[in-house]
């Protein structure tokens, strides 16, 4: 199969790479990057906290930026939003490690079965970002500080780049990793003049909430869990 990655680097590479072994073709358009903001980690961390929790591995990728800042925060406790993320600050270097199911608001469940009275979260988060594991840190009386780490923005194409990828045909499917990628992929077409339906086959949405910023008139799968072996299934 023809696959579109949608995806920010360095991610659309390993994500391209476990699409070549698997015998598919993969083409590499990201749609956001990400910048980061080091200093604003560094001050938190600098603060009395318990905890830390993290809904994205580009949040990870902060922490390493942070180099040998980093290790004196390495065995607090860490909350991550799913394993992908977990994997990553294990990568990293973090020993205490709390999983959560893959979403924000059942990552909140897992916080708030560990966490004790008058002990305070830090919540390194992007922008722009779902509100389920602050909302659901409110509805459960968890003392936690947001600290925006990185922003994601979107990357420009020239307006015929999109209609030389399907010079040659149309994609058997496109991955969509998040709702902003989704949006940022619809107002692309848009500029380049071509049609979703036309464009590619299938879409592949990781959650539910990316499916919902894609036009009704295409053919959109949503993968049953919100991780990447869930959303190759549907390949």
């Amino acid at each position: 199969m023809r696959v579109l990655v949608t995806r920010p680097q360095p991610a659309a590479e390993r994500t391209a790479a476990k699409l070549q072994a698997m015998g598919h073709a993969a083409v590499m358009l990201p749609l956001m990057r990400a910048e980061h903001f080091t200093g604003a980690v560094r001050a938190a961390l600098n603060e009395r906290h318990d905890a830390i929790a993290v809904t994205s591995a580009e949040a990870i990728r902060v922490l390493g930026a942070l180099g040998t800042a980093i290790e004196p925060h390495l065995t607090a406790p860490l909350f991550a939003v799913g394993e992908a993320t977990a994997r990553a600050a294990a990568d990293l270097g973090f020993t205490d490690i709390r999983t959560g199911p893959g979403t924000g608001e059942g990552l909140a469940d897992k916080i708030a079965a560990r966490m004790r009275a008058g002990e305070t979260l830090i919540y390194l988060a992007g922008t722009p970002r779902a509100d389920g594991l602050e909302q659901g840190l409110r509805d459960r009386q968890i003392d936690y500080v947001t600290v925006e780490c990185y922003r994601m923005v979107p990357v420009t194409y020239r307006p015929d780049t999109l209609a030389d990828l399907v010079g040659s045909g149309a994609f058997d499917a496109v991955l969509i990793y998040s709702r902003e990628t989704a949006r940022r992929f619809v107002s692309v077409l848009h500029e380049s003049g071509l049609d979703a339906a036309a464009f590619a086959s299938r879409y592949l949405c990781l959650s539910p909430s990316a499916r919902e910023a894609l036009p009704s008139s295409v053919a959109v799968e949503v993968a049953a869990t919100p991780d990447e072996e869930s959303l190759f299934r549907l390949l």
